[in-house]
């Protein structure tokens, strides 16, 4: 099987997660970010994780991809823990403010999507309508840094274990996660310690990589 994705994708994460949480082997093969042709070619428009099943055919959207793979590959379905409406209204506002810090960062963290010029500009461009210019979005980063902190503080109190949020790997992981992990990238935002070692640990169960090595 081949998955389709960009690396700071948080989508593509949570395709990517399943088969590292279920040690199966996936080709990952990297989108530029201009590049409209190869996935409208597959599923008809431009969009990430696309999976490449074994009969050929192509499958979108990162939920329906965990649910295949979950429940046909690997054994028995690991996703099997309870989900908390808490977390998901504490992802939903992490949203709000995300976007400005990480989106003028990944074209600077030498991701395979914007290995050229015209990838980071098409990115960069596409980004100006519905966050302003990425030096507006890098000068609210204090601001933003601090909102994103006070959310991080409740999420803490809610994360039961560093191997599953829920103590038993669920959708919230699946959800959480790929958040979490691109705000890795932000080099003055500090993780309480029990969403640090979670990270960390679903980093390494999911095998995909952090950004703390990169972060700007």
């Amino acid at each position: 099987m081949k998955l389709y994705i960009y690396e700071h994708c948080p989508f593509c994460v949570r395709a990517r997660m399943i088969f590292g949480l279920k040690n199966i082997p996936v080709e990952l093969q990297v989108l530029l970010s201009d590049d409209f042709q190869s996935p409208e070619r597959m599923i008809g428009e431009k969009m990430a994780p696309i999976l490449q099943k074994e009969d050929g055919s192509y499958m979108p959207e990162s939920l329906d991809i965990v649910d295949y793979i979950d429940n046909n590959y690997g054994g028995e379905p690991i996703l099997i823990g309870s989900k908390s409406p808490n977390i998901a209204e504490l992802i939903k506002q992490l949203q709000q403010y995300d976007y400005k810090l990480e989106c003028p960062r990944y074209i600077k963290l030498g991701l395979a999507e914007f290995a050229t010029q015209s990838a980071i500009d098409y990115f960069a461009t596409s980004k100006v309508e519905k966050l302003g210019s990425f030096d507006e979005c890098l000068a609210q980063t204090d601001s933003l840094v601090s909102a994103v902190s006070a959310v991080l503080n409740k999420l803490e109190l809610l994360i039961v274990s560093p191997d599953a949020c829920n103590e038993q790997l669920s959708l919230d992981d699946i959800c959480l996660f790929p958040v979490l992990r691109n705000l890795t990238c932000v080099k003055s935002l500090t993780f309480p310690p029990k969403i640090k070692a979670y990270i960390q640990s679903m980093a390494k169960q999911s095998k995909v990589n952090l950004f703390f090595d990169k972060a700007i």
